[in-house]
């Protein structure tokens, strides 16, 4: 089951994509990893997907990886007298903490911490940014705006707050509860939604602890003011470009997309680009010339992975949308510029063995034409570190942890397997030159390029380099 691209596929499962042959032929068409959207479906329904994605570990001996994505917080309207109101451009409405039904003019607020939080003259956002109101006052029980965009708005719609850092956790106790759940499953990722702040992943991580890595959802402008900082402090980062895109200006999203991405590789921290890639897949057997264009574009800017939502957890055409995923991403790949791109991104390396090897490892694989790059690692971080350069060559990264090697999956130019525990570097280069022939990568007369850390077994001391030939 060797993918025959660097970059990879994630795709979210759910009513149409929940039985065996579904789950199976996704994997097949392309998915390196599975998204259980924990807004939706119940815990045995989570529970059912795991065990047929760790099903097919054992069927294709491949490891897979399991991203749990918890709601976050989630801020909403009450409810309206006829269970909606028309909201007129110009006229005032009022948010207040009255439960009464509301009207044209006022509706209630269930969420005391937003009282505390807006001021006069920042926006706020209701149905994904259908309706727009300005603040003209907030006296902590009433906050008084004006409306900027008009329309019909019902019941338990959701505001969103731009221009504000709202004093609420990244984990509701929803989320707290999915998460115990998630963790008890053994999932490998973590993503937290609408993080505004470093504290938020510190936070988290205080209850994940080792068990799983953080992924940071990207869609508050908050936490775009603060980019460097939150990239730095996860494992991992997704684009979110459904509510990013409602609290930016839409003009605003393709910049910050790529600056994200940008601040990611800096740090070394694989990044995932979602929402709306191919969501007219959702319906139609094909997309749009636009999202196939969206979805080259992700891969030109080096994102490690591009993610398919409602297209394969509730689209007709769950199975299609990945082929057509696949097909584009080895487009791009085969574009000579694709590389040419990849090498002008390239990131200054930081003042660490590490990453010296690394920069090393992509020169000499370069000027050896070499057949792939071996990485033996115990944690993660010699293979993601080598991904970080993006070489020429597929990354075969070796662990003895099978948790290691899920997590490793999706990352750019990966190809996870569990191997052995080796004790001496010449039993590391036995090991990875036979893994390298048996996986496909390397043919007898070949140079392969293995990096390594001394002594083995000890997480982060990536400081070897050898050059073995296929015998």
């Amino acid at each position: 089951m060797r993918r025959n691209r660097k970059a990879k596929i994630v795709a979210t499962l759910g009513p149409a994509s929940n039985d065996v042959a579904t789950i199976s032929a996704l994997f097949e068409a392309g998915v390196d990893m599975f998204r259980f959207n924990f807004s939706h479906g119940s815990h045995e329904d989570h529970r059912a997907r795991h065990e047929i994605v760790r099903g097919l570990e054992t069927k294709y001996g491949r490891p897979v990886s399991i991203l749990a994505d918890l709601q976050g917080p989630k801020i909403r309207l009450g409810t309206f007298a006829g269970d909606s109101a028309v909201l007129t451009e110009g006229e005032q409405f009022v948010l207040d903490r009255d439960q009464t039904p509301g009207d044209a003019t006022r509706v209630y607020l269930p969420h005391p911490e937003l009282f505390a939080a807006v001021a006069a003259g920042q926006n706020l956002l209701f149905d994904d940014g259908k309706i727009r109101v300005s603040i003209e006052s907030n006296s902590g029980d009433r906050i008084v705006t004006r409306v900027t965009t008009g329309g019909k708005i019902s019941n338990r719609k959701g505001v969103n707050v731009p221009d504000a850092i709202l004093p609420i956790p990244a984990m509701t106790p929803k989320d707290l509860i999915d998460l115990e759940f998630a963790l008890s499953l053994g999932v490998d990722w973590v993503a937290l939604s609408f993080v505004q702040q470093v504290s938020d992943i510190e936070d988290a991580r205080k209850i994940i602890g080792d068990r799983a890595l953080i992924q940071s959802k990207i869609e508050k402008p908050a936490a775009m003011l603060d980019i460097d900082a939150i990239c730095k402090a996860s494992d991992s980062v997704m684009v979110a470009r459904g509510d990013l895109g409602v609290e930016l200006p839409i003009s605003q999203v393709p910049r910050a997309q790529k600056e994200i991405i940008r601040v990611s590789r800096k740090y070394g921290r694989p990044t995932i680009v979602a929402t709306h890639m191919l969501e007219s897949m959702t319906e139609s057997p094909m997309p749009t010339r636009a999202e196939a264009s969206d979805v080259a574009t992700a891969i030109y800017e080096g994102a490690d992975a591009v993610m398919l939502s409602a297209e394969s957890a509730s689209g007709k055409n769950p199975v299609r949308a990945v082929q057509m995923m696949d097909a584009i991403i080895k487009e791009v790949e085969s574009d000579p510029v694709y590389r040419n791109l990849l090498d002008a991104q390239q990131v200054a390396p930081r003042a660490t063995p590490e990453d010296a090897i690394c920069i090393a490892l992509l020169d000499t694989t370069t000027s050896l034409n070499a057949a792939c790059t071996v990485t033996y690692t115990k944690s993660g971080s010699t293979s993601m570190s080598a991904a970080r350069v993006r070489p020429n060559t597929s990354i075969l990264s070796i662990t003895p942890e099978l948790k290691t090697a899920r997590r490793l999956a999706w990352v750019w130019g990966i190809h996870s397997i569990v191997g052995k525990d080796v004790h001496s570097v010449d039993e590391m280069v036995s090991e990875a030159v036979t893994a390298a022939v048996r996986e496909g990568f390397a043919k007898k007369g070949e140079y392969i390029a293995i990096s390594a850390g001394l002594p083995f077994g000890e997480s982060g001391t990536t400081n070897l380099l050898h050059i073995a030939t296929v015998k």
